[in-house]
């Protein structure tokens, strides 16, 4: 599994996790409030990506992160430009990116367990509510260290079916689904004989 923490002593490193997590939230209010045109899209993104060697992360981190993102790319902003217009494909896909890009940044330069910590203050006040944050922080992070697993796995059947010659499409998710429900079955009896689950 890809490690998603890369130690470091950059400045991002040394802010603590909660106003990171408040700057990525408010990063998404104001991507989404402020209206942008391609070109202010083009130079935030550049300025995210900019920002990972100035963080300590080394630049084919920065390149693997806008790889995995290379199929939403395409086929987010394909679609956009074909139904609506090439300057809403740039705007729209660039956003989101520019936020995942954010949140892999924050996570890269943050100890998973300081996240869970920030989660489970926040979380604390709605134990009267019923809601567990133990368990809330759990299943984020069973969630986060999940993704690049898939990513992982989508990556094996795509080339998998390209050597073959087989063409992607919607039955090319079988064998990422079989997989992916595969490595669910081996978390999940982990967590069991660890006693964390039932």
């Amino acid at each position: 599994m890809r490690p998603l923490y890369r130690p470091g002593d950059s400045v991002l490193h040394r802010v603590p996790a909660g106003p990171k997590l408040v700057g990525l939230m408010a990063a998404a209010l104001v991507m989404s409030l402020i209206p942008l045109d391609a070109v202010g899209t083009v130079l935030v993104l550049i300025a995210v990506s900019v920002a990972f060697p100035i963080s300590g992360q080394p630049w084919h981190a920065l390149w693997a992160a806008w790889w995995r993102l290379r199929w939403f790319i395409l086929i987010l902003g394909v679609a956009l430009g074909v139904l609506i217009s090439v300057e809403t494909a740039v705007v729209n896909t660039g956003r989101i990116v520019l936020l995942l890009l954010l949140a892999e940044l924050v996570t890269a330069t943050t100890r998973l367990v300081d996240l869970l910590n920030v989660i489970r203050r926040v979380l604390g006040p709605l134990r009267r509510l019923g809601v567990d944050p133990d368990a809330v922080a759990m299943t984020l992070s069973l969630t986060i260290a999940t993704i690049p697993v898939i990513g992982g796995f989508a990556a094996r059947v795509r080339e998998a079916q390209e050597a073959r010659g087989i063409r992607l499409g919607a039955r090319t998710s079988v064998p990422l689904l079989v997989m992916t429900m595969r490595h669910a079955d081996e978390v999940g009896e982990a967590l069991s004989a660890r006693g964390i689950a039932p």
